[in-house]
């Protein structure tokens, strides 16, 4: 399960940072947590909640951005604050006592529902991105060339918009709700600093991002430490300590 993590969040965020989007990841992890407190409440499994209220917002972001062309980073503004006051409302509203283990994660209380929740949809997040892998990457550079080149922009976008939304949310009980977004951009920006081609850049955040939560895993196993919280440190030291290497390199 940690696996699957590991190789979507940065494989998704890879596309999210070369396109200037990395803080979707930041705004749809706030729906998230709206959305596994509405299931705490309703008595419903939290993580498909989170999952329909992540979709909805990644939705509405992609509306509000043809709504505001010249000022793309509104909707995500927009939606963050709604994520947010609906998320601090339904915390307030009902029985959310174990929602701590969604905000930052935890390892221990992962069932085989989730993992097999998380399983199946990680192999089709990652199945995705391969199918559609040469359309993300005319479009990760120029949108309206690739729409001129017949590509379906708008579709592969909420597509894509989808993806996220989804991976955000499965991710949420091993990385935490305020921790995934770290997950989706430490590990690419450490491969951003030694990949010399756009595949490898891609094979290399997926790599560090394997690394940080297999290290992390066993760092908060065996320390007693919140799963998200040791994921994202591990994920931190390795892009430093990539910087570090580059640097005495040039």
């Amino acid at each position: 399960m940690g696996i699957i993590i590991a190789m979507i969040a940065p494989a998704v965020g890879y596309f999210l940072v070369l396109r200037r989007q990395s803080i979707i990841g930041d705004t749809l992890s706030h729906v998230a947590l709206a959305g596994a407190a509405f299931g705490m409440i309703t008595s419903t499994y939290p993580i498909y909640t989170a999952i329909l209220f992540t979709i909805i917002a990644a939705f509405g972001i992609e509306g509000l951005r043809r709504k505001y062309e010249n000022y793309a980073e509104l909707s995500l503004s927009i939606v963050l604050s709604a994520g947010v006051g609906l998320a601090s409302i339904l915390l307030s509203l009902g029985n959310t006592q174990g929602i701590l283990s969604y905000l930052f994660g935890s390892l221990s209380l992962v069932n085989m529902d989730e993992i097999i929740t998380v399983i199946g949809l990680g192999i089709v997040i990652l199945l995705t991105i391969f199918i559609l892998y040469k359309k993300l990457f005319y479009m990760t550079f120029d949108e309206e060339s690739a729409y001129l080149a017949g590509v379906p922009v708008r579709a592969v976008n909420l597509f894509f918009s989808v993806l996220v939304a989804v991976t955000v949310a499965i991710s949420m009980r091993i990385v935490g709700a305020l921790l995934i977004s770290s997950l989706m951009v430490l590990p690419v920006a450490a491969s951003l600093i030694i990949a010399n081609s756009f595949r490898s850049g891609l094979i290399y955040s997926i790599l560090f991002g394997v690394i940080s939560v297999v290290i992390g895993l066993i760092a908060s196993y065996y320390l007693d430490l919140a799963s998200g919280g040791a994921i994202v440190l591990t994920a931190l030291v390795l892009l430093i300590t990539t910087i570090v290497i580059h640097s005495k390199k040039n």
